[in-house]
This record gives structure tokens, C-alpha cells and sequence, in this order.
């Protein structure tokens, strides 16, 4: 019994990135590309959903290069195009763009303490509460245009990260304690007035 079920959406983290490997934020749509453990990453993704036989109508992805390097992958599987969803973007970094965290602690340690506190970004860019919120609009919308759908997005961690939030009333406080890795598979089922996270941070082997 799926409770009328308006849609289920299969999150799929990007593969790896030389940023990634070495832990720098970053919101450069254009850089970096996969990495060689990036492609792996997701060609185990999909190898992943072929097993599972996971259904899928539309396959929507943010805008930067290493998401649609993934996307383009995954949508091999399907035999389908994917549709780019411009506002789908991670988290903007502001000055902490291409820095590693220690580097941050470093440079900005009042700012690092507040961003973790939840109050106002400084020089990080976006609030986590902006972001989130920014964040829940684009996937509300997306159930709204895929009611009785099953859809893949392909995005960043730091996205998935803020849909489950969104999704499950979690307080802008508790985001980085929702720990998604690249190259990992996560899905959510929507409801008329509530959503169910159904698995969290798969990581395919």
C-alpha cells in the first residue's frame, strides 16, 4: 500500500572529484570534472540500479560538469536524455570556494563556528537555512510535475543533504550530520503531506 504515493525519487550523489578527494568546498559549476574514481564510482551506481531494476520516467540533473559527467552515465542505463535543472546547485561557497576545511578553520574560524551553529553564513556564501529552503522549492516542484513518477536526480552531496531535510522537517542545524558521499544512492518517497526516507547514502561496491 503506497498511502497515494505522488512521487519516489532516487538521489544520485556525483562520482568523485580531485576536490573531493582532497575535501575542498567548492560551487564552480565548471570544475572539477570526475576524477578516474569518480567514473568508477558511478559506473558501480549504475550497475547498482540495473540490479535493483529501478524504474524510472525522468532523469533530472543539476548544471555543473561532474554532475552531468554522472548524469550522462546514468542515463545510458535508461536509454534516455536527462533535463538540467539550473536552480539545482550546491550550497554557494562565497570566499570558502576551493579551501579544504582546515584551511578554513585557518583563515575564517569565527565563520566556520557559525556556519556549524546555524546562524548567519558571513563569508560562506549561502545560509544553510537559504539553502535548504532554496533547495526544497526545486524538488517540491519537481513532485509537483511528476506526480504518479519515479525519477532519478543526479546532484551534489551537500543537495541531498538539503532535500532530506526539506523532505523530513530537519532543522538547519542537523545537516552536516546527514553524511552522503559521492557516488552513493539515496531515495525519498513523496506523500500528499509528508515523505519517507527509504535508504540513505548507499554506497555500491
Amino acid at each position: 500500500m503506497y498511502f497515494n504515493r505522488r512521487c519516489k525519487i532516487t538521489f544520485v550523489s556525483h562520482g568523485a572529484t580531485i576536490y573531493s578527494e582532497e575535501g575542498r568546498f567548492s560551487d564552480n559549476p565548471n570544475y572539477p570534472p570526475l576524477s578516474d574514481l569518480g567514473i568508477e564510482e558511478t559506473e558501480n551506481v549504475v550497475q547498482y540500479l540495473k540490479d535493483r531494476g529501478i524504474k524510472n520516467d525522468v532523469i533530472y540533473t543539476s548544471p555543473s560538469v561532474r554532475t552531468q559527467q554522472t548524469a550522462e552515465i546514468v542515463a545510458k542505463l535508461f536509454k534516455q536524455e536527462y533535463v538540467t535543472v539550473d536552480d539545482l546547485t550546491s550550497r554557494k561557497c562565497g570566499e570558502w570556494n576551493g579551501l579544504t576545511y582546515s584551511q578554513i578553520l585557518d583563515r575564517y574560524p569565527d565563520g566556520v563556528s557559525q556556519v556549524l551553529a546555524n546562524l548567519e553564513s558571513g563569508d560562506a556564501g549561502e545560509s544553510t537555512p537559504d539553502f535548504i529552503k532554496r533547495i526544497k522549492s526545486v524538488i517540491d516542484d519537481l513532485v509537483e510535475k511528476n506526480n504518479g513518477n519515479r525519477i532519478i536526480i543526479v546532484t551534489h552531496p551537500d543537495v541531498i543533504q538539503a532535500a532530506i531535510c526539506g523532505a523530513l522537517d530537519i532543522s538547519a542545524d542537523k545537516l552536516l550530520k546527514i553524511y552522503i558521499r559521492t557516488g552513493s544512492v539515496t531515495q525519498i518517497s513523496y506523500f500528499e503531506n509528508w515523505a519517507s526516507l527509504v535508504y540513505c547514502d548507499h554506497v555500491p561496491l
